[in-house]
């Protein structure tokens, strides 16, 4: 099997320009290609790290990798799949946030020897001229077919600022200085960005004669239909210590019976072999598959030693014996409002807190999580249908949980 075939069985390919050549460079080990983050928090969360894991698997068959930090892009705010603008950032903040980043990607790409660049946007974007701008790039771009875009049509009865509505040709521009600087000749991202992704293979076409490619990978989603490690609480980050491995391992370990196999095929680097003879696995055979995607992905971010941890506690919390003893509080459709409750009120009706000032102070001190994902927004709220029919785990501090039931 190919390198390309491989990815194709693995369910990550969405869409491509030409696949037929980009087959070759990949294949071959030729594709120079690119992946954009931008610094919008000072961690990487698990939406990225779908992205991580292909740069990886790619850089092992020969390919090399562009992590592209967006200390330019972020200054404007991407409009995909926002309902509002995002909150501007300081230069500082920016700063911040992409040393981070850069510690976060080096534990899943190699950058010795030249086999991987790392590079900043804002090393060109900053320092361009308004005018020059619309001279090198605007003539290439259709107004009429940048309002068509997925990414801004969803925003234009809300409301589109001008600001943002450059986004798509700062994306596109970095790809342009990518091509002439680095030789990047195809450039991946989530399917949520195909619009602006064309938009850069236009314009090198356009002004350098010159063929590029780009390629999206699917968006892996959760049970509830979000985008990969979104839920009632927020992000799941790849920082232990707005994550910690533990919660990390739990989020994985409670995926959905339908998104396991899928999960464990896009992530994982176990063989195909071995994930096809899942496909048949049912009942207690899924959690075994559930306990060997959390394992392998918390080994992936967090190492081996706290993925052993991690499984060895989880087991030891939800033993028979264990599961057994928890306490459980059974909600009511009377302390809902609008199919919803706060974090806090569901924290005192579960007796794990007395008052809400109390539950308060909890959720601020980070000793609040939900099926294993630390809940740090105290006007978080979860929803009935999130609750479900087998109920969700909630823990206070290091050993107090209980079992939270919808009837």
């Amino acid at each position: 099997m190919t390198v390309y075939d491989e990815l194709v069985a693995r369910g990550l390919i969405a869409q491509v320009t030409d696949e037929e050549k980009i087959k070759e460079l990949i294949n071959e080990g030729k594709a120079v290609f690119y992946i954009g983050f931008d610094p919008t928090a000072d961690s990487l969360h698990v939406g990225h790290f779908m992205a991580l894991c292909l740069m990886k698997r790619l850089q092992m068959a020969g390919n090399k990798p562009i992590a592209l930090l967006g200390g330019g892009t972020a200054m404007i705010g991407d409009p995909s799949g926002r309902t509002d603008m995002r909150q501007m950032m300081t230069k500082e903040t920016i700063e911040h946030n992409i040393d981070c980043f850069k510690k976060q990607i080096s534990r899943f790409i190699d950058f010795s020897d030249g086999k991987a660049l790392l590079v900043n946007n804002a090393d060109w974007l900053l320092g361009l001229n308004y005018i020059e701008v619309l001279r090198e790039a605007g003539p290439h771009f259709s107004v009429n077919r940048m309002l068509n875009a997925e990414c801004y049509k969803q925003r234009m009865e809300k409301g589109l600022s001008f600001l943002e509505f450059n986004y798509m040709i700062m994306q596109s521009y970095d790809f342009y200085v990518l091509f002439q600087k680095y030789g990047c000749n195809m450039q991946f991202g989530g399917d949520d960005q195909w619009s602006n992704m064309l938009g850069g293979t236009r314009l090198i076409h356009y002004k350098l004669g010159e063929d590029a490619y780009a390629m999206t990978i699917n968006l892996l989603l959760n049970s509830e239909g979000k985008k990969m490690g979104k839920t009632q609480s927020g992000a799941v980050w790849l920082d232990p210590e707005k994550t910690s491995p533990f919660d990390f391992y739990q989020y994985w370990r409670n995926v959905a019976d339908s998104d396991v196999l899928n999960c464990i095929r896009m992530l994982t680097f176990l063989p195909l072999e071995q994930i096809n003879e899942m496909d048949g696995w049912e009942g207690s055979q899924l959690n075994r598959a559930k306990e060997i995607l959390a394992f392998e992905l918390t080994k992936l971010v967090h190492g081996e030693e706290e993925a052993n941890k991690a499984q060895e506690g989880a087991r030891a919390l939800f033993s028979s014996g264990n599961a057994a003893e928890m306490p459980e509080a059974v909600l009511t459709e009377a302390d809902f409002e609008d199919g919803s409750i706060g974090i806090l009120r569901l924290l005192v009706k579960a007796g794990l807190a007395a008052s809400n000032g109390e539950a308060r102070r909890n959720v601020e001190q980070g000793g609040v999580s939900i099926d294993g994902e630390k809940v740090t927004d105290v006007k978080a709220v979860v929803t009935k249908d999130s609750i479900g029919m087998d109920g969700i785990v909630i823990k206070r501090g290091k050993k107090k949980f209980v079992k939270v039931l919808f009837n």
